[in-house]
């Protein structure tokens, strides 16, 4: 009865008054227990109780399920972003992004298994439970929204999960799991209630099986908070407007920086490419030429501006409060708390972080990646003066072995995020956009635009 129905196909029964509610959440809730037990998705799982009632009818959601990533305030569930220093906080307050959900009467399903705090692209940072491919679950999901994007490909009903970007952390997850993830404008969706890596970086997105679920979400989620300073004041769209509208003339570029993969990945993708010429669009070779200096750029104002931001984590206004009456000091409860519940790649984050805004240090470093951040950005900018979007492959590789991640050293991790990291630190929108196989696993075609022009990116997926 409701096993694989799209989100369209729920909203139009659900308007046609032929939903039973209750059989819906019963099966959703068994669904989601079940693909929990095996994958481990969700950190925490919200039971879903719901009854047919007329206000249901009068929202335009009419209670489809979305999971929200660990990071995201949900008003009393649990939100630990990934990491045992947040263990036990339940926020008073709902994230904007969340309170938009519900006021079109979005059921919360659960809290998504993440990287702590997203330090990471392939979930294995997580202090909880590293959630599995559902592709091959001796496979990575990608990260760090791993949770988001597996319960997506997953789930059997209709659903949507709403992650966070800092770096590539929607179209990692997007891409390895075979559905479609966009990453927004930086300051379309407010960041209000976000518990943040780097503010300067992070982005709220959705994932979803299909376009119309990334455009029909985008709609609910996307618009002005004052709570956010950085919150962009822009006139409301319908994105779904522009799906399956002809692509006729629309100009692609394709970036010689970007197409330096596996050959397989490659083919995949210039076969994406190719399919959209031949609906009406046309192709072109570009170069980014800062793309080289773009990762060692990232990495320093992140972990700059992480280091900051872990820092009021301490164990007395929230989290983990275990430690303070076995205490001598406020700084040796402070160095107990944070030795104990900051993980490997947490203390390393902050560490880099910190070192590079030392005086002595930040003009050398810090300093001039902001410097290299306004060149990537003058990249995408001069380059969108002549196409209309950019393509490229979304990730290098297709869903690693975990017994390969364990091999891979620091800086090799962080090397897998050199395609998305560009347009990350240029704040463009991007969405990653299943496009093939390769041996098997998915492959995801990434779709670039210039500030605010998401429609041009959900026009386009919506024919690859």
């Amino acid at each position: 009865m409701f096993r694989d129905i799209t989100i369209e196909e729920f909203l139009t029964r659900s308007a046609n008054d032929d939903i039973d509610y209750s059989d819906f959440a019963d099966y959703v809730n068994r669904e989601t227990e079940k693909l929990n037990k095996k994958y481990g998705f969700l950190r925490e799982v919200v039971k879903l109780e719901m009854k047919k009632n007329p206000e249901k009818i009068t929202k335009k959601m009419f209670g489809l399920p979305v999971s929200i990533k660990d990071c995201i305030c949900t008003k009393g569930i649990g939100s630990f972003a990934g990491s045992k220093i947040l263990e036990g906080y339940k926020p008073v307050f709902d994230a904007h992004v969340v309170e938009n959900l519900k006021k079109e009467n979005g059921a919360i399903l659960g809290k998504t298994n993440q990287d702590c705090f997203g330090f990471g692209t392939f979930s294995v940072y997580s202090d909880y439970e590293i959630p599995k491919n559902p592709i091959d679950s001796e496979r990575s999901c990608g990260g760090s929204s791993g949770g988001c994007g597996g319960i997506t490909k997953a789930a059997t009903f209709p659903h949507i999960s709403i992650g966070e970007s800092t770096g590539g952390s929607i179209s990692s997850p997007a891409a390895f799991c075979g559905v479609y993830g966009l990453t927004p404008t930086y300051g379309l969706v407010s960041r209000y209630g976000l518990i943040d890596y780097a503010n300067s970086l992070d982005k709220i997105g959705v994932l979803g099986k299909n376009i119309f679920d990334i455009a029909f979400s985008l709609n609910i989620i996307a618009g002005h908070d004052s709570r956010d300073s950085t919150s962009l004041k822009t006139e409301k769209k319908d994105y779904t407007k522009v799906l399956d509208k002809p692509i006729k003339g629309i100009k692609i570029g394709i970036p010689k920086e970007y197409m330096q993969v596996d050959e397989k990945i490659q083919k995949t993708v210039w076969n994406a490419v190719k399919k959209l010429e031949s609906l009406g669009a046309t192709y072109q070779e570009i170069s980014l030429e800062n793309t080289k200096y773009a990762l060692s750029a990232y990495y320093i104002i992140a972990t700059a501006e992480a280091s900051t931001n872990l820092a009021k984590y301490c164990g007395l206004r929230y989290g983990v409060q275990n430690e303070i009456a076995k205490a001598e000091s406020f700084n040796d409860h402070y160095k107990k708390i944070r030795t104990k519940n900051f993980n490997a790649e947490a203390k390393r984050r902050i560490i880099l972080g910190t070192f590079t805004r030392m005086s002595g240090y930040r003009d050398q470093y810090y300093l001039k990646a902001m410097k290299v951040r306004t060149l990537v950005i003058n990249d995408f900018k001069r380059v969108f003066k002549n196409v209309d979007i950019i393509a490229s492959p979304a990730m290098p590789i297709t869903a690693p072995k975990f017994s390969d991640i364990e091999k891979l050293t620091p800086m090799e991790h962080y090397q897998m995020d050199v395609l998305t990291v560009p347009p990350n630190l240029a704040g463009v929108p991007m969405i990653s956009v299943p496009c093939g196989f390769v041996d098997g696993l998915p492959v995801g075609l990434h779709l670039i635009a210039d500030h605010l022009q998401e429609e041009k990116i959900i026009q386009a997926a919506s024919w690859v």
